[in-house]
């Protein structure tokens, strides 16, 4: 399954879509967040002359529960791997066979779509929030964890099963927070390099970097009050350490 959670994409959501069916998924599920432009209109339009599942949120739910619409479906019909997308066109859809054969070869991971990182490709703010962000999820996680924020993700259906608790989980907050559970459930990241694209005519980002960057030290402090502040953790984020997976 595809996964795409929408909220006034109307700028990049057509092109998107018919590059992702494309690649021929078995399901694609868009989740309109109660977009303000034209983004359903554009949706209802290509579904009648494309085959693919549309959910429409009658208020603003924010990026986490618009996954939950999209897992719980995938969870109820048996599927292995939903693969997760961002809607403002950041992610290729030509990108997703990667990311599918290294699910394949590591059906337990949580594979990640890094982006390419530096200060040519991506906004300063944008560029030091995700670096600050990086550091503390690695901290939690205990080893290093490359672009702790893209959207471009391949969840193992198996792990979602163990993730339930976490559908309260606040926007981008989750996809933090699901990193550092599914360490601790034995689950890792694996990694596919993807280019950073940034589209002139997208609209603004939904992602605020420092209030977000906020809510999210808020949960990984709580996290790591857990785990008692584990040093050898912590040096594993400082060193970038891999995984002990085995």
């Amino acid at each position: 399954m595809v996964l795409i959670p929408a909220y006034n994409e109307e700028a990049t959501i057509k092109p998107l879509i018919k590059s992702v069916l494309q690649q021929q998924p078995d399901q694609l599920i868009v989740v309109n967040d109660a977009s303000s432009d034209n983004t359903a209109s554009i949706l209802q339009t290509m579904s009648h002359e494309h085959s693919f599942c549309i959910i429409e949120n009658n208020n603003n739910q924010g990026k986490a529960r618009c996954l939950w619409h999209g897992f719980e479906q995938a969870i109820k019909e048996k599927f292995d791997v939903v693969i997760t997308m961002d809607g403002d066109g950041q992610h290729r859809a030509e990108d997703i066979p990667l990311l599918l054969q290294n699910h394949q070869d590591n059906s337990n991971d949580l594979v990640i779509g890094a982006r390419e990182r530096n200060l040519k490709t991506q906004p300063l703010g944008r560029f030091l929030a995700n670096r600050f962000a990086n550091f503390w999820i690695s901290w939690a996680a205990g080893y290093g964890v490359a672009d702790s924020q893209s959207g471009f993700r391949a969840y193992p259906v198996k792990l979602l099963k163990k993730l339930v608790k976490l559908k309260n989980s606040e926007g981008f907050v989750f996809e933090s927070e699901v990193i550092i559970e599914a360490a601790w459930q034995g689950h890792f990241t694996s990694v596919v390099t993807i280019p950073t694209i940034y589209h002139k005519n997208r609209r603004a980002s939904h992602f605020q970097p420092w209030q977000d960057i906020k809510k999210i030290t808020k949960m990984v402090a709580g996290r790591l009050v857990i785990t008692g502040f584990n040093l050898k953790d912590l040096w594993a984020a400082m060193t970038n350490r891999p995984p002990e997976k085995y």
